[in-house]
């Protein structure tokens, strides 16, 4: 069977998949597609409209019935009926609820649908916590980029300071992680898990530099293997 053209970035929160796929996405000059950034958008939203974070009708009839676009620009990542959530998505608490979103299967795969569309005719890049499981197995390349998690939340706790939060406690930000690496291990739709043919890399005492630079080479080598143009 032929591998599909996409390197997938699995791992916990706070390991830094997002800026690394992105820094990687554009040295391969490739699309990066930012699932986290659409389960926090869904999470956002059903939480602002007051619908339980629950299977049933009221979530279908939601995701049947909403305009979910991504990608129109950097400005606009990700938008939902015409509201653009590519800010109010990073607030610090609006993990907690993409968590709580991730478990329920019609979300999952309603969102899987709109990634494989994205994806029909180009290279990617994409990084979540299944993309090498469940949403591309037969991903061309795929790594799972982790770290301690005093290490990913301590990446955290920067980066929430850095946008002003100077009331955030670190011993809070390193409980919150491993909460959410506890629910997403043992969730029972799609668990967080390496998969058997992802490369693990360990980013605890690496540059970030030296992270993409990695999965730079392990993507290239890949693509000659798959014979898939970079």
């Amino acid at each position: 069977m032929s591998k599909s053209n996409v390197i997938a970035i699995d791992g916990p929160c706070g390991g830094g998949k997002s800026s690394v796929a992105k820094a990687v996405a554009t040295g391969l000059k490739i699309l990066y597609v930012d699932t986290g950034a659409m389960f926090r958008a869904l999470g956002l939203v059903c939480s602002r409209r007051g619908i339980a974070f629950e299977e049933g009708p009221t979530m279908r009839f939601f995701l049947n019935n909403i305009r979910f676009n991504y990608g129109r620009s950097e400005e606009c990542l990700v938008e939902i009926d015409g509201d653009n959530l590519t800010e109010p998505i990073r607030e610090h608490s609006v993990s907690d609820l993409a968590s709580k979103v991730s478990q329920i299967g019609s979300v999952r795969t309603f969102l899987k649908q709109v990634q494989k569309d994205l994806v029909l005719e180009k290279v990617c890049i994409m990084e979540g916590r299944d993309i090498g499981t469940v949403v591309f197995p037969m991903a061309f390349c795929k790594i799972y980029l982790t770290a301690t998690p005093e290490i990913r939340a301590q990446r955290r706790y920067d980066q929430l300071m850095a946008r002003g939060g100077s009331e955030i406690d670190f011993q809070k930000v390193l409980q919150d992680l491993k909460t959410r690496d506890h629910n997403d291990m043992n969730r029972e739709i799609a668990p967080l898990k390496q998969a058997e043919d992802a490369f693990l890399l360990d980013s605890s005492g690496l540059t970030f530099e030296q992270v993409v630079e990695k999965i730079k080479q392990v993507a290239r080598e890949r693509a000659i293997i798959e014979k898939i143009k970079l």
